[in-house]
This record gives C-alpha cells, sequence and structure tokens, in this order.
C-alpha cells in the first residue's frame, strides 16, 4: 500500500512539472535548512533549544495577531513578492523537520560555475541566553556563451544573532554584512567597440536590528528597531533608521460577552541618501506617524477602528535644478472588520492606507541594475478598501481570496535608461549603454484581485497555490512599466522512506510586462554622436518557472541534497536585456552537528 501512495505522489508531481513546460525557474539562493527572510528574520523565525515561556505568545497576543487580515497560511509566501534575480530567490528546496538541529555546514557545486557554501553556528551560554552566527556564500561565471562581456555574480553574508528570555519578555538582535558583486551585464541597445568592458556594480550592506516583546500588554506591547548602512561601487551611501513602540491595554471588558484592546503605534523612519555621479541626487526623508485604534471583540468576530497620523519632512537636491522642501501631515482611515460565521467561511472587508518611504536600498532588492543616482519619493495610498474571505475546511484545505481597490500617489515604476553620453568616441561607465533603470512616479488607482490556499490531500504531501492580479490605471504614464498583469505559482512538499527523504516542487507563472526601450544609431547630423529613438510599449516576454529539489539523509549527521532550476532551459528576461542563466543542477552534501 505504501508503495503504491508513494508511486501516486510522484506521478503528481510529474505531471505537474510536464504541465508547466515552457516555464523558466527563478534563480534560488539555495537555503536548504530555513528561509532568509529581511530584517530580523533569524531572530523571529529560528528554531532553538531556548527554554521559552509555556504560555507564550500569551492569549491576549494570539487575539492581536489574529488581526492580520492575511490568513496565516504555513509556508505559501505571498505570490505578489515574488521576484527573479540572476543568483538569488526564494528557497524551495525541502527541510527536515524532525530532530531539528540548527548547526550545520553544506557544500554544493553545480554547473555555470556554481559554487555555494553555507554554514550556521548556535548554542546556548546560559539557560536563557542563545548566540549564533550564520554564513552564506553563492557565485556563478554567468552566460559566457550568450554575452561577450563578463556576466558573472557572487553574494555573501555574514552575521550574529542572540536571542535573550527574561521573565517579563524576549529580546532578539540581530547584525549583518552583506555585499552583492555583479554586472550591468544587459546590453541590447548599443554594440561595445571592445568586449573588454567595466561593468561592475557593488552593493555592500550592514545591518543591526533589534526587537523586544513584552509579554504583558499592559501598556507596553513591544519595540522594533531596523537600521541599514549601504554603500555601492560608485560612491553612493544610504543611512536608514526606523523605530516602532506599541503601546497598548488589552481584554478589557466592555458590554456582556464584548470584549476590547485599545493600542497606539509609534513610528519614525528615517533615510538618508546620497549618489556621486551622474546628476548627484540627494534625498532626506523623515516620516512620522502615530496609529491610535480600538479593536472590539466578540468570539471570533471583530471590528477594529482607527486612524494613521503621518507627518513628512523630505528634502531633495542635485546639481540640475533647485532644492525642494516638503512638510506635509497626512490622515488615513482604519477600519476593519470580520465576521466569523464559521472556521470555514469567515468574511472580512476593511479601508487602509499609510506612506511608505521608497529607499536606494529597498528598490535594489526589487531591481539591482538601477543607476547609482535616484530621485526618492515617497508613495501615499491615500486608500484602499478590501474585502475577502478564508478559512479553514476540516484542517485539509485552508484559503485566503480578496479583492482591493486603491487610490495611490506617486506610485512608483522602472524604466529604462537612455544613453548618458552621446558622443560616439566617449570613455564609457558601465552604467553608460541604455543597460541601467531609474524610477518614476505617477498617480492613479489599482485594482487587485489576490488568492493564497495550502492543502493536504494526504499524509506527508503539502500543496500550495497563489494568484495575484493587479490593474493600474495611471495619470501621466502611457504605459505600466515592469507590473505583470497576473502572477501565478504553484508548489508541493512531499516526505517518505520515513522521513529520510524530502522531495521539493515550486512552479510560478508571470504575464507578460511592458517596458520602454531605445535604438541607438549614428547622428545623420553628426557623425561624433548618437542619436536615440525611444520606444514606449516594449514588451518583456513572460514566463513560466519550475524548480525541483531533493534531500536525503544518509545518517543524523549527513545528508545529501540535489537542486534543478530552469529545468525548462528558457532564457527569459525579468528587465529588458538581463538574461537569467539556462538549465542548472547542484549538488551538495551538509554535515549536521
Amino acid at each position: 500500500m505504501n508503495k503504491l501512495k508513494y508511486i501516486a505522489v510522484l506521478a503528481f508531481l510529474g505531471t505537474v512539472g510536464i504541465s508547466e513546460l515552457g516555464a523558466q525557474i527563478k534563480e534560488e539562493q539555495l537555503i536548504l535548512n530555513r528561509k532568509r527572510e529581511p530584517e530580523v528574520k533569524k531572530i523571529e523565525k529560528k528554531k532553538t533549544s531556548v527554554v521559552q515561556e509555556k504560555n507564550y505568545p500569551p492569549d491576549n497576543k494570539k487575539k492581536e495577531d489574529s488581526l492580520n487580515l492575511k490568513y496565516d497560511i504555513v509556508n505559501v509566501p505571498p505570490v505578489s513578492d515574488f521576484k527573479t534575480t540572476e543568483i538569488q530567490g526564494e528557497d524551495i528546496s525541502p527541510k527536515f523537520s524532525n530532530d531539528y538541529q540548527s548547526n550545520y555546514f553544506r557544500l554544493g557545486y553545480g554547473n555555470y560555475g556554481k559554487f555555494l557554501a553555507d554554514a550556521n553556528v548556535s548554542g546556548k551560554i546560559q539557560d536563557n541566553v542563545e548566540i549564533g552566527a550564520d554564513a552564506h556564500y553563492l557565485s556563478t561565471s554567468g552566460l559566457k556563451k550568450v554575452y561577450d562581456w563578463d556576466s558573472k555574480q557572487n553574494e555573501a553574508k555574514i552575521g550574529v544573532f542572540s536571542n535573550i528570555y527574561t521573565a517579563t519578555g524576549k529580546f532578539n538582535i540581530d547584525a549583518n554584512y552583506a555585499f552583492n558583486n555583479y554586472n550591468y551585464y544587459g546590453i541590447y541597445a548599443l554594440t561595445p567597440m571592445s568586449n573588454d568592458l567595466d561593468l561592475q556594480q557593488k552593493v555592500n550592506k550592514f545591518s543591526v536590528n533589534g526587537y523586544y516583546d513584552h509579554y504583558s500588554n499592559d501598556i507596553l506591547n513591544d519595540v522594533r528597531v531596523k537600521s541599514y548602512f549601504l554603500s555601492d561601487h560608485f560612491g553612493a551611501s544610504e543611512n536608514y533608521a526606523n523605530v516602532d513602540v506599541n503601546l497598548s491595554k488589552h481584554d478589557f471588558a466592555v458590554y456582556n460577552n464584548i470584549t476590547a484592546n485599545g493600542d497606539l503605534g509609534l513610528s519614525l523612519e528615517t533615510v538618508n541618501s546620497k549618489f556621486d555621479i551622474l546628476n548627484k541626487n540627494t534625498n532626506n526623508q523623515f516620516n512620522f506617524t502615530l496609529s491610535p485604534k480600538v479593536t472590539f471583540y466578540k468570539g471570533d468576530s471583530y471590528l477594529l477602528i482607527g486612524s494613521d497620523f503621518s507627518f513628512l519632512n523630505s528634502k531633495n537636491s542635485n546639481n540640475v535644478t533647485e532644492e525642494s522642501k516638503n512638510n506635509k501631515f497626512y490622515w488615513f482611515p482604519r477600519a476593519e472588520v470580520l465576521v466569523a460565521a464559521a472556521d470555514e467561511f469567515k468574511f472580512y472587508g476593511g479601508i487602509n492606507g499609510g506612506l511608505k518611504l521608497n529607499t536606494y536600498g529597498n528598490l535594489l532588492d526589487e531591481n539591482p541594475f538601477l543607476v547609482s543616482d535616484l530621485v526618492l519619493t515617497p508613495t501615499e495610498t491615500k486608500y484602499h478598501f478590501y474585502f475577502g474571505m478564508k478559512g479553514d475546511v476540516d484542517q485539509t484545505f485552508k484559503y485566503d481570496v480578496n479583492a482591493g481597490f486603491s487610490k495611490v500617489n506617486n506610485a512608483q515604476f522602472f524604466y529604462n535608461n537612455n544613453l548618458f553620453d552621446y558622443n560616439v568616441n566617449a570613455e564609457r561607465k558601465g552604467y553608460d549603454f541604455a543597460n541601467t533603470f531609474s524610477s518614476v512616479y505617477d498617480n492613479g488607482t489599482l485594482m487587485e484581485v489576490k488568492g493564497d490556499l495550502q492543502a493536504f490531500p494526504m499524509e506527508n504531501l503539502v500543496v500550495d497555490a497563489g494568484l495575484h492580479y493587479m490593474k493600474y490605471n495611471l495619470d501621466n504614464l502611457e504605459e505600466v512599466y515592469y507590473k505583470p498583469l497576473v502572477q501565478f505559482n504553484l508548489g508541493a512538499k512531499y516526505t517518505m522512506l520515513e522521513k529520510k527523504l524530502n522531495l521539493g516542487f515550486k512552479a510560478y507563472f508571470v504575464t507578460d510586462r511592458t517596458s520602454n526601450s531605445y535604438s541607438i544609431t549614428p547622428s545623420g547630423f553628426n557623425p561624433d554622436q548618437y542619436a536615440s529613438v525611444e520606444n514606449k510599449n516594449e514588451k518583456v516576454g513572460g514566463f513560466a518557472d519550475l524548480n525541483l529539489s531533493a534531500e536525503y539523509k544518509i545518517h543524523k549527521n549527513f545528508s545529501i541534497f540535489a537542486v534543478g532550476n530552469n529545468l525548462l532551459n528558457a532564457k527569459y528576461q525579468n528587465y529588458l536585456g538581463y538574461k537569467v542563466l539556462g538549465a542548472q543542477f547542484l549538488g551538495g552534501v551538509k554535515i549536521i552537528f
């Protein structure tokens, strides 16, 4: 019977893989035993042997967490967060949950010169104090047969962290240094006179983050601190800091079976960005937000009423235009209602809004091929209406489906840069081949539909899927750049052979995107100058992505793994001119101790 079960599961995975032919896998960071998340990821997600409070989180913490409209579907990443890059991406590899051990060292090697080295070490120095460190390195030799110039990349990250548990709360501290060394290799409009080009870009980032969670929600709830310093190969620098303090008074009686929570959020966010080439833009942004709210509960249903009050101080300057300053107060409505008809059917809806500071660091996470000179403008979501339904059907099927409509000011998009120097004989910099991107902003509306689900059709098998539809209507831009209409993901994880073998599958589908592009030719009036013509409706083809992975535990302290990326060998482009690696295979060993 067990053999028939295994055969059925393998047939299912194979059928899904065949149906996604034509797909291109996003490059993955190959983190096989944990998922690296930004900011305070490790200190909040990492499993540890540290003794925790038996009642943590307290009941009032659990109730507060339930306010998150995003249904808690375990291990299902929101499809809207999906991004592909040349050597990094989401970890889809299987994980061993039994007899978890956090200390390990791993090595892997594959085609395209891909090399992986990864390690994690942690331990208790006291019963309530854990410290640890981890390191990650990944490199590839690039597309040598596609481009005559260099397209290799390498990245590394090393960090330390500490978890401290006290009688009243827990502290988490995380510090790390990361670099990403790559090339502006996406040259499509201008053939270089020489293949010996210096296209290098390197980004360095040092981050320090802290988090304190007070066990009781009596006045103090939690405090979060995030900060980083960033620099790049062209002299850009950025300092970022954010402090969030949440004050609260929870679980006080109102009337009969109705209880209430009162919360007050205080947020300070500041970023200073300075660029050293081209127009030498300098951007300073400071945002203070006050967020009072009251939530009324009756059973699993609730009503939230609140507001966000923000004060923004921003200043932009460069060597071309006069300095501009902006001091402005904002008010954003906030309300939410959830009606729990049953565990299977929970209906919700609401309205919210807010300010998002666009920073060089955050935009590089989305598009690493930005020119090192940007105008950074905050994005204002004036209001966002939404409604949806979510539920848990007999612990075998979980879902969340919702739709929304937003009014957005200064929505941010990427657009392709033209040449910066039109001289034919110019000593051209690596970013000056019409191969970089900048930010452009516009006002408009956004309509969205999202859906996430997770199913457990049989023992040891988990299937998940996500869908994201978004439609912009902009005031000035003729096209919506690099925002696909539809994104879809499908995945499966299966454990077999008494949990010694873990199999993983992940596929993505993204529809066509629109970009601008340039045709560059010698000028008919001056042979020493280039002339360019812009096409504002260039199509960057959609793609399908396919990932397969396996890990086999030979011994409790030793396992082998294999990962296949881009198994359909499609060289699609994330951004115009930047083709991704073809079919990749990486294998290696992991030692656990």
